[in-house]
């Protein structure tokens, strides 16, 4: 165990797939009426064939709600994927571009025919998708993955241990504010693009905390690198195992509680041992030495020293032992 968890007073905590199970889904396909030559299934075909090239998450999930409709992919020609952004590409000689709402924007699209939906979606803590096809605003997606049940536990565990928790998040800040009040979170850092995570972790570093980390994706690697105790949910990717200091084997974010706690116990296990080494040297050492025999006559028998030498070593080594039987504490 990594001791360095006894110093953490910040916790940062990714949302997808720590916070939330890690597999979204698509529970809501709006589009805009009335055009005649793209209705739902159309887009929705569209949508998912380009978001096939994707390994994003969200991605996924629209490919696999396009398969639970049994509709077929088409090829995609020209694919790219735009870091924090969104992804484009041409099917059937239609371009499209999925992505976020500023994305959409910086491209000049004007999303003000659905901003109401999108909103709302958001508000509801599902991240907002929206569809462009040949420059012009389509459709948003909602896109909904749900929170481990162990979540708000954990979070309030953290709590009351004392340590700052922390959202960092590149979703919309709605959304991720939404979540934060689910499980009682205060401070959202949101809307941050994966490059940007690192420089948020310097950041919080710059005031002085000891920072940790907890994600488990490839874009999270770079920021468990640099916070003081990178964490890594053992579902997460190889990469992002590589990075981190502590790897959780389980997905549960109870892991996360016990691993502090555990550090705390082992260094408070620690200074008791070189608390009664301490007391042992500065005790036994002068005496077995005479500084008594002027005054009183007193020497230690060497069979009596060579005893509470031993005896020293017996204390510290069973005191130590004490951790195998570490319980964390209960979540309420």
């Amino acid at each position: 165990m990594d001791t360095a968890a006894y110093h953490i007073q910040t916790i940062v905590l990714d949302k997808t797939g720590t916070l939330t199970q890690g597999k979204p889904t698509v529970t809501d396909f709006i589009t805009i009426h009335g055009t005649a030559d793209l209705n739902e299934q159309t887009l929705l075909r569209l949508a998912a064939s380009v978001e096939r090239n994707s390994e994003h998450p969200l991605a996924e999930a629209v490919v696999r709600y396009a398969q639970s409709q049994e509709i077929e992919l088409a090829d995609v020609k020209a694919f790219e994927a735009i870091a924090g952004s969104g992804v484009q590409g041409s099917v059937s000689d239609r371009f499209l571009q999925i992505g976020t709402r500023r994305w959409m924007q910086e491209l000049g699209i004007d999303t003000q025919a659905l901003q109401r939906d999108k909103e709302r979606l958001e508000s509801l803590g599902k991240t907002a998708v929206l569809l462009a096809v040949d420059g012009k605003l389509q459709a948003v997606m909602g896109i909904s993955d749900a929170l481990k049940s162990s979540s708000k536990n954990a979070v309030q565990a953290l709590q009351r241990l004392g340590l700052e928790v922390v959202i960092l998040t590149g979703d919309n800040r709605q959304t991720a504010e939404a979540i934060a009040r689910e499980v009682g979170i205060e401070t959202v850092i949101a809307e941050v693009r994966s490059d940007q995570k690192v420089a948020q972790i310097s950041k919080l570093q710059s005031t002085g905390k000891i920072v940790a980390m907890v994600g488990d994706g490839i874009n999270d690697a770079p920021a468990l690198a640099q916070a003081d105790v990178g964490m890594t949910i053992g579902t997460g990717t190889d990469v992002a195992i590589a990075a981190s200091d502590i790897t959780l084997i389980s997905g549960d974010i109870q892991s996360i509680v016990i691993a502090i706690e555990l550090s705390r116990a082992t260094i408070y296990n620690i200074r008791q041992n070189l608390f009664s080494a301490f007391v042992y040297n500065v005790v036994e050492i002068p005496i077995a030495a005479g500084i008594l025999f002027p005054i009183f006559g007193w020497l230690l028998n060497q069979i009596i020293t060579g005893g509470a030498m031993a005896f020293s070593s017996v204390s510290v080594v069973t005191n130590a032992l004490r951790l195998r039987n570490f319980q964390p504490k209960p979540s309420h």
